[in-house]
C-alpha cells in the first residue's frame, strides 16, 4: 500500500546572522511533528533552509570585509551545524542562492509580469533596513520602526504585484478552509486587520542594492524578497513555471504545513497565496503561526543583551534537555518562556525525577529482588492503578494532539505516563511485596508492568527527545521501537538486565547558575 505523504515546511532562517534559541525551536518544533508522523507511516518531506539576499546581508558581508556570497555560506553552514547539533532530521537544506532557485524565481516574476498581475511603478515612503519592509507613517513613534530601526524616506522605481485581483477569492477560502490558518487568534487577526480592508498592491523589486535575483528582463531590479524568498516552498520541490510539473511537486505539494514564527503570518497567509493563485497554484493546507519564546518574558534583542544561544544552552544542559523544554514549556498559541531557573527546575522535575528515576529505579528493583531477570507475569491487576489502561490510552490521545499541532500536550501525556509509573511503585510497594515469600509472583507482575510500562514511554519519546528514547530502549533491551510495537501491552521480552546508567543529571539550582555565569564571565 501506498504510504500518505506529507510536507512540512519551517520559514527559511535570514542568513545574516547566527539564530538563537527562539529561532531554532521552530526547526525542532517542526522536527518532533515529522519525527511523529514518520513513526505513523508517512513519506515525510521536511524542508528547511536559509534566505540569503537582501540589504542587511549586503551590509554585513561589506562590515566583514566579505563578498555576500562568501558571508552567506559561512552563515548557512553555521545554521546547519546548529540544525544537526539538535538533531534536526530535515529532508532538504534549501539556500535561495542555489541555482535552481534563482532561475524558477526569475521565471516565477516573469510569469506575473507577462499576465499582467507584475507592474512597473514608483514607490515612495518610509523604509527601514533592519526589517527589510516599508513602513507606515502610522506605525512610526518617535522617529523609529516598530524594532526601533530609524526608517529613511525612500522614493525608487519598483515592480508591484496586483494584491486586490485575489482578495475575495482569498477571503473565501479562508472561511470554506478555517484550518489555513491557525491557531485561530491568528487567522482573526489576519482578516480583521488586513483583509477586510482594500490590500493595497505590493512593492516586489529594488533597486538600492545589488545582492539578490535580478530581474531577468530589467536586471537594474532585485527580485525583493516577497517573491524571492517565499518561492522556496516550491522551488525546492523542483517547481519551474514554464517546465512540466516535477516528480516531487507533484508527490509532495501542497505542503500540509508552513510552520514559520507569528511575526510573518501576514507574508505567509496574503501575499504567498496570492502569488500561488496567480500561478495557478494550488494553495498549501495550512500555514501555522507559533508563538515566541521570550526570555523572563521579554522578546529577545542583541541590543537589550538578552539573546540565548544554542550552543550555549547545549554545552549547559545538554541536547534533549534543550529539546524537552522548548517543545514542553512553548505553549501552542501563547509566547513561552526560558530563563536558566526555568530549564534547571524543568529539567530535574520532568526529566531527572520522572522520566529519569522510574527508569534507574526500576532496573535497580529487578538487580535486588530478581538478579536482573524480569520474568514476563502478567495478573488480574491486584492494584487500584492499571499502567495497561493508561499506557494503551496515550498514543490514541497524542495523535490526536499532534494532528492539531499541540505538541506540548502530545510530550505532556509520555510525561504522565511516566508519572503514573512512579506512583504505581509507590502504590505496589515492590519492597514490601520482596519480604513477603507470598507475594513474589505479584512482585514479578509488578516488575514486568513498570518494564512494559517504560517501553512505552521509550517509543512515545522517539519524535521529541529521541537520544533519550535510544538509551531506555538499550538500558531494558529492547529494539522495536515502532508505533505498531505499542498495540498491544505485554509485549516486552522476559530478559536479564544490564546495570542501570544515570539518564539525566539532577542539577543544584546555585551551583548551576554560578557555572554558568563563571563561564559567560570568562
Amino acid at each position: 500500500m501506498e504510504k500518505k505523504k506529507y510536507y512540512l515546511t519551517t520559514a527559511i532562517a535570514y542568513a545574516s546572522g547566527i539564530p538563537h534559541i527562539g529561532n531554532v525551536y521552530e526547526a525542532i518544533l517542526a522536527d518532533a511533528i515529522v519525527r511523529f508522523k514518520r513513526l505513523e507511516g508517512y513519506d515525510v518531506f521536511f524542508q528547511t533552509g536559509t534566505d540569503e539576499h537582501g540589504q542587511k546581508i549586503e551590509s554585513k558581508a561589506v562590515a566583514n570585509e566579505l563578498s555576500p556570497k562568501t558571508y552567506v555560506d559561512t552563515i548557512a553552514s553555521e545554521i546547519k551545524r546548529i540544525y544537526d547539533k539538535v538533531h534536526v532530521s530535515y529532508d532538504q537544506f534549501v539556500r535561495t542562492t542555489d541555482e535552481r532557485h534563482i532561475k524558477s524565481v526569475q521565471a516565477i516574476f516573469k510569469k506575473l509580469y507577462d499576465q499582467g498581475d507584475i507592474y512597473l511603478g514608483e514607490y515612495e515612503g518610509w523604509y527601514s533596513v533592519a526589517e527589510e519592509a516599508f513602513i507606515l507613517e502610522k506605525d512610526i513613534v518617535d522617529g523609529k520602526a516598530p524594532n526601533g530601526d530609524i526608517p529613511v524616506w525612500t522614493k525608487e522605481a519598483a515592480y508591484f504585484l496586483r494584491l486586490a485581483p485575489y482578495q475575495e477569492r482569498l477571503l473565501k477560502h479562508i472561511e470554506l478552509h478555517p484550518e489555513f490558518i491557525e491557531p485561530e487568534a491568528r487567522r482573526n487577526e489576519m482578516i480583521q486587520n488586513f483583509l477586510k480592508e482594500p490590500l493595497p498592491d505590493l512593492s516586489v523589486s529594488r533597486t538600492s542594492f545589488k545582492w539578490g535575483i535580478p530581474v531577468e528582463f530589467n536586471p537594474g531590479h532585485i527580485v525583493y524578497v516577497w517573491i524571492d524568498a517565499l518561492s522556496n516552498y516550491i522551488t525546492g520541490l523542483n517547481y519551474h513555471p514554464n517546465q512540466p510539473l516535477s516528480p516531487e511537486f507533484k508527490t509532495y505539494w501542497p505542503a500540509d504545513v508552513h510552520l514559520i514564527g507569528k511575526d510573518i503570518l501576514r507574508f505567509h497567509t496574503i501575499y504567498w497565496p496570492i502569488i500561488l493563485m496567480a500561478l495557478g497554484v494550488e494553495l498549501p493546507k495550512q500555514v501555522f503561526g507559533h508563538p515566541w519564546v521570550l526570555v523572563n518574558k521579554s522578546k529577545m534583542s542583541k541590543s537589550v543583551g538578552n539573546t540565548m544561544y544554542t550552543d550555549d544552552l547545549v554545552k549547559y544542559f545538554g541536547v534533549d534537555q534543550v529539546r524537552y523544554y522548548v517543545l514542553h514549556e512553548i505553549p501552542f498559541s501563547a509566547d513561552g518562556n526560558i530563563t536558566y531557573e526555568l530549564l534547571i527546575e524543568r529539567s530535574n522535575s520532568d526529566l531527572a525525577n520522572t522520566i529519569g528515576n522510574l527508569v534507574n529505579r526500576t532496573i535497580g528493583m529487578a538487580h535486588k529482588y530478581r538478579e536482573g531477570f524480569v520474568k514476563k507475569v502478567i495478573l488480574d491487576e491486584p492494584f487500584e492503578l492499571s499502567l495497561k489502561e493508561k499506557a494503551l490510552d496515550v498514543l490514541p490521545v497524542m495523535r490526536k494532539q499532534m494532528d492539531a499541532l499541540r505538541v506540548s500536550d502530545a510530550l505532556e501525556e509520555v510525561v504522565k505516563l511516566a508519572r503514573l509509573a512512579n506512583k504505581y511503585i509507590d502504590v505496589s510497594e515492590p519492597w514490601a511485596l520482596f519480604k513477603n515469600p507470598d507475594k513474589h509472583e505479584v512482585l514479578n507482575h509488578v516488575l514486568y508492568q513498570l518494564l512494559e510500562t517504560i517501553r512505552y514511554v521509550a517509543v512515545l519519546l522517539q519524535p521529541f527527545i529521541p537520544k533519550t528514547s535510544e538509551r531506555i530502549a538499550k538500558q531494558i533491551g529492547i529494539t522495536d521501537l515502532s508505533f505498531e510495537s505499542l498495540a498491544t501491552f505485554g509485549q516486552y521480552p522476559e530478559q536479564t538486565l544490564g546495570k542501570p546508567e544515570v539518564l539525566f543529571e539532577r542539577y543544584d539550582l546555585a551551583k548551576k547558575l554560578e557555572e554558568i555565569l563563571k563561564d559567560r564571565n570568562e
